[in-house]
């Protein structure tokens, strides 16, 4: 959201010498990864490895990946990441992922279908339970929601293999209020949130994303209040006013009210 940054971008070299440190400790045995924005291809390969050879160490790890290319401007979808990332994400990322947070430009993206209508979101969702992942969340979307166009549509699917081989769909549909803001980071914070949710409740999707979604009202209704606040009457609050207040947040982080309620599909 800022015109300038610094610093430096970790490299698929670096990021192994780190792994290799925690691995000579024997550190390396964890419940959840998660991974978001990456630039780079070699990273994102090194990812996968790494996420392999822990899941090896425990078979009940988590990888919940979310899914960084672009998005959607004024119904147009555009790549904010170089272009040879889709095929690493769709052919080696997506396929050991369990959870996965896509938008609706990245879901198309992945499965090279475009969505119109619920019914063909859903339909894109199910090839991306193809793929590999249990638990698929399309995070953000511009399908109409029932509840009017002041509303934003996430959708969410939960595939579950039961003991006797038969697999099980719980499909959701979350409407939140949209806020009249571009905020920045709201992604991370959903999948973040997602993935603890989905910790606190893994047999139960609804109320998983009913958590996730609410926490992630009550942080923007509180950002945009207090960026409006700082701003003052009539001015435009600016990136670093729009900063998302998370530890002002604390309480409804861990323990959200819920004032967004999902619809079983």
């Amino acid at each position: 959201g800022y015109d300038h940054w610094k610093g430096q971008v970790l490299n698929s070299d670096e990021l192994h010498e780190l792994y290799e440190g925690l691995k000579l400790n024997k550190v390396n045995r964890y419940d959840y990864v998660l991974t978001g924005y990456t630039r780079d291809t070699s990273f994102l390969a090194m990812v996968v490895d790494i996420v392999q050879e822990l899941k090896q160490q425990n078979s009940n790890l988590v990888y919940v990946c979310d899914p960084v290319m672009g998005d959607k401007w004024n119904g147009e979808g555009s790549m904010y990441v170089p272009k040879d990332l889709l095929p690493v994400y769709r052919d080696k990322v997506v396929p050991v992922a369990d959870i996965i947070t896509p938008n609706q430009f990245e879901a198309e993206l992945l499965t090279g279908r475009k969505i119109y209508t619920e019914k063909e979101a859903l339909e894109v969702m199910d090839m991306l339970h193809a793929m590999g992942p249990e638990t698929v969340v399309i995070t953000s979307s511009d399908l109409q929601a029932p509840l009017g166009n002041d509303y934003l549509i996430a959708l969410g699917s939960h595939r579950k293999t039961k003991a006797d081989g038969t697999k099980m769909t719980q499909r959701i549909r979350v409407e939140s209020p949209k806020v009249d803001a571009v905020f920045v980071g709201t992604g991370d914070l959903f999948a973040a949130m997602l993935l603890a949710w989905t910790h606190k409740h893994p047999n139960n999707l609804k109320v998983a994303c009913e958590k996730t979604v609410s926490a992630m009202q009550h942080v923007l209704q509180r950002t945009i209040e207090s960026a409006k606040a700082q701003a003052g009457e009539g001015n435009k609050p600016n990136s670093a006013q729009l900063e998302l207040r998370m530890v002002q947040s604390k309480k409804d982080i861990e323990n959200p009210e819920i004032i967004v309620k999902a619809t079983v599909l």
